[in-house]
């Protein structure tokens, strides 16, 4: 590739020069140029240096007019710079091109250079939208990309690699071993050894050393010129591009220098880092005044940005001086180091004063200085450094950045350029930050930073050379200052904590986004990460950071009216703390794997616990949170926590040694838990007032992409606070959080001050599922990470059948992309084929497409369901129910339990031993207290309490159970039984123990309204309890709330004398308003239960019989000796229970015997068993549910079954089998009128004149018959240039050539007689078997068209849907009146002879058919013939070459008969061997269609003397006669197509039609039909064969049945035929048209039968459905005798032993040779003209194949490839959505506007031209199928899918994806049975734009 063309191709100067006055200045210039040459290369070569600057200081500066004007003066730019600016630069241009070529051609000059080009690098850059793939094995870099062609030229089979469409632009990274493997690169950059690469000669680039110099300046002095600092108003930005416009020449020059290879690179790079060229051409003040006001400019643009210029000791001062002026108003400090103030001030966006805020709190950074000369220095010492300053300026224009991304495989470049963006960094965030374009300019920046970051080394380089990581934070830091506001988070006034703003542009539009993927980029780098953590500055500086976004969005609850306005900020804040706070963190983490970065750890939990504290303090934190508040974003206490995780995971370190003291845990664990309360407030509607985006936060929060980072560390941090903090003090807070403390009393009443009634029973729920989870969840207490992926992946599997890709999605992977799990990775398949059975697609004929699923393994549901995964996984709730749901299904279905289980109890892993104090939960007196409460309140059912309840309270009474300490079997014995619990509830703090200890009597507050108050009658006794009031208030052991504040204050005293426990629940809270507490009174409950008692009754109550329970170790003593307990058990509440007191017996012989014990005592159960209406209320309401929901699903799946077989009835595609024929088929002999239904009013009776019945049609225009080939094989989709596909062999084409050919040569009325049309664009007619009135069905439409709902189709064009079975339709076809089968007509064997019978059909046809009256029956035909008629284009109607001949309606209404029945044939698969009456059958409606057409056709009667009936059965006295005409002869008898004949006689008779005329007509026109087969095959044969024929068959001819054999009657045929010219034409050879073979008896005879099968099956057809005989099935060999004999060809008594003949089916009406001699005379005549012509019309190609679609290659790359870079044929563009049509093949741009003809766009006007209205689209782009069928569209899916059975729709996935060959075939079969419409449901308009 030479670079002119290259220039030429960018719009750079061509080679000649057409501006150039003159051809001599030309050679002018080649001669100074090698003149100058020649100086310089001599060893004293300053005359020729100073020479050279002159000549070029004088071409370049002819340049300095134009830039002037082009930026400083507005009028002079208006004036478009006085004329010709272009001409003076391409003279430049040209002269540097001249000067660098030292006299030679440019060309030649750029080969020489090309050639010393050590190319190891690819470094192609790319922008945004290129393809290009990423390959994971052989990256080093998550960010490694390569071009497609160093992709396909590398071996990457078995890879994981993708393809992807490239956001921001990038480059390819092929060659260069510090970011991939080097067994990935492609042939070409495989290392070569630099010794290969000749040394470069001196000369050759010498004068480039001197030229490029200057050429960059200029370019430079040009950019600063231009400049103008944009105003207040947007036009400048305009200015800017017109200033680039004007450079796009010099930057091309400069990028096709680039691309002539290293040796010019490297001088680039000279040029550009050079700092004494830079000092000496910008030296400021210099001789001329250009430059000196060139270098004003440049110094103003800096002093506007805020950057000061060290050189001078300057910085400027606040005010801008004016442009104008020369000398620039300065005061001088005396360092650099101007104070904060001043450099903010100069920040344009600071200058609003809500956010002085952020001002005053500035961040102290680790050293003095070094802030402010991060953000405001700026000094450029070469090109290099100002060439970037003004891409930055201007904003990155796409050039520059490619010029300057283009140079990067020069390695000393790369180090220069990338210290010099990182010296720009500040500046660049600057820009960013005022840029109206942010999301462009991200996209180029990133393009720039990914080349540079991605290389660990030069990351190193940078970090130790330039303080990267510094410039980073502080960036980072400085930019997310300017959008603090204060935070209301506790204490909303003296707050002085700041948070970031979510509504500010910055967070919304995520403006910081490249400054963080750069900082997430170099963490990936061990050697910069371990820099960062062992930088204590550094690391508090970012905590710092992380501390803007602690507390962020936070979310104040409504009380009272709905929230006006839903702000939707909360996503802007996930995805900040996700990606600004997160995947750092993540990124760091990685580099924490091992035990010698323990320190690394330390650091970063000392600077976030100081964080932390400083928090606190700041929001004025004591103990109790603020109410009704929550914020989702603590990003401190995640990075808190997931370092700790770290440390004992992976790092061994000593929890307690990175622990803070008890009072900062009890701070550290309120947040987090107050987040989980107010989950579960969002799921029990609390905070419905607040809109919407409430329930979206809390889904965010628990989704895949974020739970990691945000829901698992905080309950991880939890699980940590409860493991170390008091086990009362937990577990009383979280029942104070959620609120539910007065809920839990032993009184059947209570009054709760902070919680509605109606949400007390699910924030109980969520408080139990709350203590579940963090008992139960493992994740980072001690699982390893593929366990981990296993429960995720399990989890996820239990919820629902997953595709690959969504599971990939759903498994939360650390978001840093290094980290262990990479997606597609070895442990995630392996773990997927261990956990998972692949479900392959599968199809259903009328359904959707399915993809490849995954669905758990039956042994995962036994053994792995984890009910607590699931719940803490699942997004929306509706999927626990699910995964209940499908495990209750697997029960079922495998037999191991029939009713509806509970969720399993899972026996868990062990914790890691710094964890074990978590149990302790569960050993714990508060606990105990709320079990026993619980279970005691579900027993006497009181209100509020559901199933759920129990499941979790028996939940954790087993895990406490499972986890008990082992010392407790010691103590029993010494304990003297109750006597010991006289000072509380329960004695100890073992759950063992506690369990048997029985509880007599419960002291309790209760309203006085509440049944207890009745009961305590005795006055005594309350006044005793009234007494013993006053100090219950301080001797209170089991009031929740002082417990918790009790233990806060560390005041722990438990020695009261207080005989019965009284439980009390909280009156008021620290913020309900004093008088709110109602009256309440103390009642004594007598309750004499223990644990063990109440749970042996609850077996009673569950199981629903007295004494249900009995201990099974009294019968099987071996139970307590070896117990087989699984690990994992399934059942409901009543084995729970079982379960739970065979542990019991099993932990203690006390309990063993106290179960005992209450079982002999069986005491009645203590409510009575009558059926209470609290009981109904609770219990039951699940059970309701449940029997509702079977009961749902019983009608479901019967509604499901009936509308199935339905569906087969009426509209399945392909299942021949259950024939259920509609009414219409129906065919009793006895019944002499045929009944209707209407679907619409429900009435059944006959179709009558007045009120007719139809049956509702789908009429559609179809080419699917002319796609028909003769080959079998379907042609192959073109993949490369060479190949296409031309249409001349189609079915259509071939019949437009033959009548083209007959209407050039014979009469056009008779040529219209003499084919059918309807190859393409032919009606076809379906109906789903439905009939109506027509006048309900006018109602109907009326009703929809009133309907305001949008449909899917267009009720104004008469489109509806099928009232009973919503099937589309778009017209209804009247039935004619009578018997619906003609059977009484042909039950008669008649006995007349064939000559009667001709002689009747002639007279019927002669009748001439009047029009019914004016009935309704005819008007209705009239309008569905108008339907037929509109349903096709103009030009698939007329043929005629009069326009508007009744001719041309003539030929369209048998065509209509003719396309209907050839389609019924290919949908019987091309013949008619399976016989009976099809699935097309079932549904057909062609009898009606042919009441119709006939009924029109006997309007235009046939004049009798062209009547083909005549020449076919009579014999004309004088054949001469005809000829003397001078007009346009008849077309041929034997030129006539046979079947279109027979459609004509048919149609022309009166209906119903008697079967033996049919039979009569068929044997005549079969007589015909078989003449023209014997003559087909005499042209086809040799001259030798004919003579030979010629011979034996005259010998046979006076034999008896000479008629009957084809020897005779063919040998007749040649004698005729060769009395005209056709077989004298041309030479043997070219006769031999089939093959060179001798024939046989055997291959003429199949010849012949061949020839006539096509005919003899559509007669066929046409009997079956005229006379409803069945069709018979039969092998393939016989189908000519079959069909034959079923048509009455054949004689009754033939026998079939011998040889089949098909000569003996004929039955000539007249003496056969006088015939055959009649129809030859005409083709003889005929052919003495033109004998070419004459023999191509006799040979009729039958024989055709059915259609298919083109074949697709078996990888959809292929196609990709070759099509997403094709130019469109019409435009020359390459499209943007490119698309191909899979019935022939075009090439086409989906909605391109460059393509539209006539409002049409080009698929749409394709979709008419190819298939009449239907077209099928391949869209290269999306790997997706679209069906265009007439006005609407839809997308029908893909029929490429990845290994994993799965569509990839757009290619976002980018996985090699593979033909699925059954997709393909259910969308052939639906474009040949014309089902899309009923199939494909989501149909819409594309108003052309297709």
């Amino acid at each position: 590739m030479a670079a002119a063309a290259a220039a030429a191709a960018v719009g750079g100067p061509q080679q000649s020069q057409p501006e150039l006055p003159a051809p001599g200045l030309a050679l002018d210039k080649a001669a100074t140029a090698a003149h100058l040459k020649a100086a310089l290369s001599r060893p004293d070569n300053r005359a020729g240096a100073e020479e050279l600057q002159a000549l070029l200081e004088r071409v370049l500066s002819a340049e300095r007019p134009l830039a002037a004007a082009a930026g400083g003066e507005e009028a002079a730019a208006a004036a478009g710079g006085g004329g010709g600016p272009g001409a003076a630069e391409e003279e430049a241009l040209e002269w540097c091109k001249c000067l660098l070529a030292g006299g030679g051609g440019y060309d030649e000059f750029c080969a020489a250079v090309r050639a010393y080009d050590p190319a190891a690098l690819c470094g192609l850059v790319w922008t945004a939208n290129f393809v290009a793939y990423r390959c994971r094995t052989c990256g080093i870099s998550p960010c490694m990309s390569l071009c497609a062609e160093c992709f396909h030229q590398g071996d990457h089979t078995g890879h994981d690699f993708n393809m992807f469409r490239s956001q921001a632009g990038g480059a390819c990274d092929c060659g260069d071993s510090n970011v991939m493997r080097e067994s990935g690169f492609c042939k070409r950059h495989q290392i070569k050894s630099s010794s290969n690469i000749p040394c470069v000669p001196k000369d050759l680039l010498m004068m480039s050393e001197f030229v490029l110099p200057r050429f960059i300046f200029c370019l430079i002095q040009y950019l600063r010129d231009g400049y103008n600092e944009p105003a207040a108003d947007v036009s400048s930005e305009k200015d800017l591009n017109k200033v680039l416009q004007l450079l796009e020449p010099q930057i091309s020059f400069l990028e096709d220098l680039t691309k002539m290879g290293g040796a010019m690179r490297s001088v680039l790079t000279q040029v550009l880092t050079n700092q004494q060229n830079y000092k000496d051409l910008t030296s400021g003040p210099g001789e001329n005044a250009c430059a000196k006001k060139s270098h004003e400019k440049y110094l103003i643009a800096l002093k506007s940005s805020g950057l000061t210029y060290p050189e001078d000791k300057l910085v400027y001062g606040i005010q801008e001086p004016s442009a104008g002026t020369s000398t620039l108003a300065v005061q001088g400090f005396a360092g650099a180091t101007g104070t904060l103030g001043q450099v903010d001030s100069s920040d344009e966006e600071d200058q609003d004063g809500s956010q002085g805020l952020g001002k005053r709190k500035r961040v102290k950074l680790s050293s003095g200085t070094k802030d402010q000369s991060i953000m405001d220095v700026l000094k450029h010492k070469s090109f290099l450094e100002e060439l970037l300053f003004w891409t930055i300026k201007y904003e990155f224009p796409q050039k520059m950045v490619t010029f300057l991304l283009n140079m990067l495989p020069d390695q000393e470049y790369k180090v220069a350029f990338t210290k010099t963006f990182v010296q720009h960094y500040a500046f660049i965030m600057k820009t960013l930050k005022k840029s109206h374009e942010s999301d462009t300019m991200s996209n180029r920046i990133v393009h720039i930073s990914v080349q540079l970051f991605s290389n660990e080394e030069l990351a190193r380089q940078v970090t130790e050379e330039c303080q990267l990581l510094d410039i980073m934070v502080t960036v980072l830091l400085y930019m997310m200052e300017s959008c603090l506001i204060k935070s209301e988070l506790q204490d909303e006034e003296n707050s002085l904590h700041v948070v970031v703003n979510c509504g500010e542009a910055l967070l919304k539009n995520n403006t910081y986004w490249p400054l963080v993927s750069d900082f997430i980029n170099i963490l990936s780098h061990q050697s910069v990460a371990k820099r960062f953590l062992e930088d204590h500055g550094l690391l508090v500086t970012w905590m710092n950071f992380v501390s803007f976004f602690q507390g962020m969005n936070l979310n104040k609850r409504e009380l009272n009216e709905h929230v006006e306005f839903e702000s939707q900020t909360y996503y802007a804040a996930f995805a900040a703390e996700l990606e600004a706070c997160a995947q750092p963190m993540w990124g760091l983490l990685s580099h924490c794997k091992i035990r010698e970065t323990q320190e690394y750890t330390r650091n970063v939990v000392r600077y976030c616990l100081e964080a932390l504290q400083d928090w606190f303090d700041a929001i004025n934190f004591v103990d109790e949170p603020a109410p009704n508040q929550v914020t989702f974003h603590l990003p401190l206490h995640r990075y808190y926590a997931m370092f700790l995780s770290k440390a004992v995971k992976c790092q061994e370190l000593d929890l307690d040694s990175v622990l803070p003291d008890q009072e900062m845990l009890m701070k550290l664990m309120i947040h987090p838990l107050q987040i989980q309360a107010s989950l579960a407030e969002i799921h029990s509607n609390m905070w419905v007032r607040n809109g919407l985006q409430i329930k979206g936060q809390a889904m965010t929060y628990v989704q895949s992409h974020f739970c990691n980072s945000m829901i698992d560390p905080d309950i991880y941090l939890l699980q940590v606070c409860a493991s170390r903090l008091d086990p009362d003090y937990f577990i009383s807070s979280v029942f104070e959080r959620f609120k539910v403390v007065d809920l839990l009393t032993m009184a059947s009443q209570h009054q709760n001050t902070v919680l509605d009634a109606e949400h007390e029973r699910s924030m109980l729920e969520g408080a139990l599922t709350f203590l579940v989870i963090l008992l139960s969840l493992r994740l980072h207490l001690g699982m390893s990470d593929d366990e981990i992926l296993r429960a995720e992946m399990v989890a996820q599997l239990c919820m629902n059948d997953r595709t690959h890709s969504s599971l990939l999605d759903l498994i939360p992977e650390n978001p840093n992309p290094k980290s262990g799990i990479i997606p597609g990775s070895y442990s995630f398949e392996s773990v997927l084929s261990a956990v998972a059975d692949f479900k392959a697609p599968v199809f259903e004929p009328g359904g959707s497409m399915q993809q490849g699923m995954y669905t758990p393994k039956a042994e995962v549901w036994d053994q792995e369901f984890d009910p607590v995964m699931v719940i803490l996984r699942t997004v929306y709730r509706r999927d626990v129910q699910s995964a209940m749901d499908r495990y209750t299904a697997f029960l079922k279905q495998s037999g191991k339990f029939p009713g509806n289980p509970w969720p399993p109890y899972k026996k868990r892993s062990s914790l890691h031993p710094s964890y074990k104090g978590l149990m302790r939960l569960l050993h714990c007196k508060t606990l105990h207290i709320v079990l026993f409460t619980l279970l005691y309140k579900i027993l006497m059912d009181h209100q509020n309490l559901s199933e759920h309840v129990l499941c979790m309270v028996l939940y954790l009474i087993e895990l406490g159970l499972e986890n008990s300490t082992e010392d407790e079997s010691d103590e029993e014995t010494s304990v003297g039984g109750p006597e010991r619990c006289h000072d509380s509830w329960f004695p100890g703090s073992n759950l063992v123990s506690n369990m048997r200890h029985f509880i007599n009597y419960v002291r309790v507050r209760v309203p006085e309204t509440a049944p207890e108050v009745k009961r305590d009658s005795p006055a005594s006794t309350s006044s005793d309890n009234l007494g013993s009031l006053q100090n219950s208030g301080t001797a209170q052991v089991f009031s929740l709330v002082a417990e918790r504040r009790k233990k806060f204050q560390e005041i722990i005293n438990r020695s009261n004398s207080e005989a019965n426990q009284v439980v009390r629940p909280k009156t008021s809270s620290k913020w309900s308003a004093p008088g709110s507490a109602p009256q309440l009174t103390t009642a004594i409950l007598e309750i004499k239960e223990s644990i063990l008692s109440l749970l042996i009754k609850l077996h009673h109550k569950l199981s629903g019989k007295q004494n249900s329970y009995y201990p099974p170790w009294l019968d099987d003593i071996e139970i307590l000796i070896q117990p087989e307990i699984p690990k994992y058990s399934h059942g409901d509440g009543i084995t729970a229970v079982e379960r739970i007191l065979l542990k019991a017996a099993l932990q203690s012989r006390m309990n063993k015997r106290i179960i005992e014990e209450i079982c002999r005592k069986v005491t009645p159960p203590v409510p009575p068993k009558k059926i209470t209406a609290a009981e109904k209320k609770t219990l039951d309401k699940e059970e309701r549910r449940q029997k509702a929901r079977e009961r749902q699903q019983k009608l479901l799946a019967e509604f499901a079954s009936r509308q199935k077989s339905f569906m087969e009835t009426a509209m399945d595609v392909d299942s021949p089998e259950n024939d259920i024929p509609m009414e219409i088929t129906t065919a009793e002999p006895q019944v002499s009128e045929a009944v209707y239904d209407c679907v619409i009013c429900g009435q059944s009776g006959p179709s009558s004149e007045d009120r007719p019945t139809g049956l509702v049609v789908l009429l559609q225009a179809s080419s699917v018959l002319g796609q028909c080939r003769d080959n079998v094989e379907p042609k192959k989709l073109p993949i490369t240039e060479e190949e296409q596909i031309f249409p001349w062999d189609t079915c259509a084409a071939v019949h437009d050539v033959r009548l083209s050919l007959l209407q050039r040569y014979f009469k056009d009325s008779s040529c219209l007689l003499a084919v059918s049309i309807g190859w393409e664009g032919g009606v076809y007619v379906q109906t789903c078997g439905h009939t109506l009135h027509i006048d309900c069905h006018k109602s109907y439409m009326e009703s929809l068209r009133n309907d305001q709902v949008l449909q899917g189709f267009s009720v104004d064009k008469g489109e509806f849907t099928c009232p009973l079975c919503r099937q589309f339709a778009n017209s209804v076809l009247p039935c004619y009146p009578g018997s619906n089968v003609e059977n009484n007509l042909w039950q008669r064997p008649s006995n007349k002879s064939m000559q009667d019978l001709i002689k009747e059909v002639e007279e019927l046809q002669g009748r001439p058919g009047a029009f019914p009256s004016e009935t309704n029956l005819s008007k209705e035909m009239e309008s569905v013939m108008k339907d037929i008629k509109n349903t096709t284009q103009k030009k698939y109607r007329d043929y005629s070459k009069t326009p508007g001949s009744p001719d041309n309606d003539f030929l369209f209404m048998y065509s209509v008969a003719r396309t209907n029945l050839e389609l019924e044939l290919i949908h019987r698969g091309g013949n008619l061997c399976s016989g009976g009456a099809s699935t097309a059958g079932k549904r057909s409606c062609l009898n009606q269609l042919f009441h119709v057409l006939a009924l029109h056709m006997r309007l235009y009667s046939i004049d009798s003397e062209y009547n083909p009936w005549k020449k076919l059965t009579q014999l004309v006295e004088d054949m001469n006669s005809q000829l003397g005409n001078d007009e346009q002869p008849e077309v041929p008898i034997l030129y006539h197509d046979v079947t279109s004949l027979l459609l004509i006689q048919i149609l022309m008779m009166p209906q119903p039609l008697h079967k033996e005329h049919f039979t009569c007509i068929v044997k005549v026109l079969f007589t015909l039909l078989y003449t023209q087969a014997l003559a087909a095959l005499s042209v086809k044969c040799s001259e030798e064969d004919r003579s030979a024929w010629k011979h034996t068959g005259a010998l046979k001819k006076n034999t008896c049945d000479a008629e009957k054999s084809y020897e005779v009657l063919l040998s007749f045929i040649i004698n005729e035929l060769s009395k005209g010219k056709l077989y004298h034409e041309e030479g043997t050879q070219e006769c031999v048209m089939i093959s060179p073979i001798a024939w046989s008896p055997e291959s003429m005879e199949k010849y012949l039968q061949d020839f006539c099968l096509p005919f003899l099956r559509i007669t066929s057809l046409l009997q079956h459905h005229l006379f409803g005989e069945d069709l018979p099935s039969c092998q393939e060999e016989e189908e000519f005798s079959v069909l034959a004999s079923c048509l009455g060809l054949l004689p009754a008594f033939y026998q079939t032993e011998h040889p089949f003949i098909s000569a003996s089916c004929l039955e000539w009406p007249v003496p056969p040779f006088d015939i055959i001699t009649q129809w030859c005379f005409e083709i003889k005549s005929f052919t003495e003209r033109h004998a070419e012509q004459g023999k191509a019309l006799l040979i009729q190609e039958s024989k055709w194949k059915l259609p298919h679609l083109l074949q697709l290659p078996e990888n959809y790359n292929t196609i990709f490839q070759y099509y997403h870079r094709k130019t469109c044929s019409v435009c020359t563009k390459v499209p943007k959505d490119p698309a191909v049509c899979l019935v022939c093949g075009t090439f086409v741009c989906l909605k391109g506007l460059c393509c539209k003809q006539q409002s049409y766009c080009e698929c749409v006007l394709h979709s008419q031209n190819c298939g009449a209205g239907t077209g099928i689209f391949l869209l290269i782009n999306a790997s997706v199928i679209i069906i265009i069928r007439g006005h609407r569209f839809c997308l029908w899916g893909s029929v490429y899918l990845d290994a994993h059975g799965e569509e990839d729709r757009d290619l976002r996935r980018g996985k090699p994806l593979y033909i699925c060959k059954e997709r393909y075939k259910v969308l052939e079969q639906q474009w040949i049975s014309h089902t899309f419409d009923h199939i494909n449901k989501r149909w819409g308009p594309h108003y052309n734009g297709l």
